[in-house]
Order: C-alpha cells, then structure tokens, then sequence
C-alpha cells in the first residue's frame, strides 16, 4: 500500500453488535469505533472518513435510549450516521395460531452497497475498509474490484461473523478480536462539543 492510502472504513452497526452479543462481548459494547479502526491499519494510513450503518430500534425504550446515547457518542469523533429502517412482521404459529411481532432491521446492505459505489466512484477512496460479514454485500465488492481496478475492498471481520464467501472476494480480511474491543472502549463519560455529557448505559457495565 502507498503511504498515502485513503481509506474511508463502512460499518455494519447491526452485523457488529450481534456479532459481539453472540461471542459474549456484552461489556464491549461502548466502542470507539474510530479509534478501533484506526489500530485496524498500518501506520501512515490515512482515514478519511467513517460510515456507520443501521436502523433506529422502534420496539423497546430502553434499548432505544441505549442506542441514541452511543450513535450520539459516535457522532462525537466524526462518525457519520446512515439509517435504514427497523420493520414490524408478523408471525404466525400454525400449530397454535398465536401471532407475536417480529422485528428486523432493513436497507443497510443496500445503503452499504450505494455508499461504496458512489464512493468509488467519485474517487473518494483508495482502499475501503468494511466491517461486516454479510454475504449480501459480495457484489457489491466484486463490482468495486470489476470497475475501479486501483481500488480494493478489505473486509474485518465482526466476532462470530466470518463468512468465507465474503474473504474470497475481498482483496485481504481479518477477524477483529476480544482484546481490539477490550481496548479501544469509549470513556465511561463522554462529552458533546455543547457540553452535554453522554454516559454509558449501565446495562453495558457486565
């Protein structure tokens, strides 16, 4: 790589913090993403920006209260927000008939996909470093590497998120492991540049 690499990293938000939840990294989750991928490359890299995907949660107020302090925490080291949407599904049990409300987060491979694209297109980037293990993005990345062929995809891996159809067509990936999260966690007080102090949630103490 040349020593002035631009590299804008693209985060799965959803595909990371289950990724975390399911390897039982629940006191990790107040994450200074920013500084993560920043320890994530090699030193004289340059970062250029940071897109953080996901959906606002619609069907439980203390999660969304979480949720709003640590996106606002993000906002506060230069992480820029997409939204998708949090869609309400209905589903029915044949054998009892009971219907019970299923949640699920929608767009944000797509928004993923559309901010890469454009991204490359407008030479925005040299490298883009994506943090996801969703196999709906390998076209998207196989497109990248078809039409801007200075330009590649490198893929780190959320915990318990490896997908091999993902590593074969990025050009280089890794697994971001426990002591990464361990060590790039947030202060337990953040402070908004109006002085609002953001802290973190209690419920991600243990």
């Amino acid at each position: 790589m040349d020593k002035n690499e631009r590299i804008i990293v693209y985060i799965d938000g959803f595909n990371l913090y289950f990724g975390m939840k399911q390897a039982g990294f629940d006191n990790f989750k107040w994450l200074n993403i920013r500084d993560l991928s920043e320890s994530l490359l090699k030193l004289g890299k340059e970062i250029v920006g940071i897109k953080y995907f996901t959906s606002r949660v619609s069907n439980n107020p203390d999660k969304q209260k979480r949720q709003s302090t640590y996106i606002e925490a993000l906002e506060t080291v230069g992480i820029k927000i997409y939204y998708g949407h949090y869609q309400r599904d209905a589903i029915e049990c044949r054998r009892c008939n009971n219907v019970w409300a299923n949640y699920n987060e929608k767009m944000t491979d797509v928004n993923i996909a559309t901010q890469m694209l454009v991204d490359a297109y407008q030479d925005n980037y040299d490298m883009a470093m994506l943090i996801s293990g969703d196999s709906d993005l390998v076209p998207p990345i196989k497109a990248i590497h078809d039409l801007f062929k200075q330009k590649r995809v490198f893929v780190a891996f959320p915990p318990k998120r490896y997908n091999n159809s993902v590593a074969l067509v990025a050009k280089g990936s890794m697994t971001i492991g426990r002591k990464k999260l361990m060590d790039h966690q947030f202060p337990p007080e953040v402070i908004k540049p109006d002085g609002f102090v953001l802290v973190k949630p209690v419920d991600w103490n243990y």
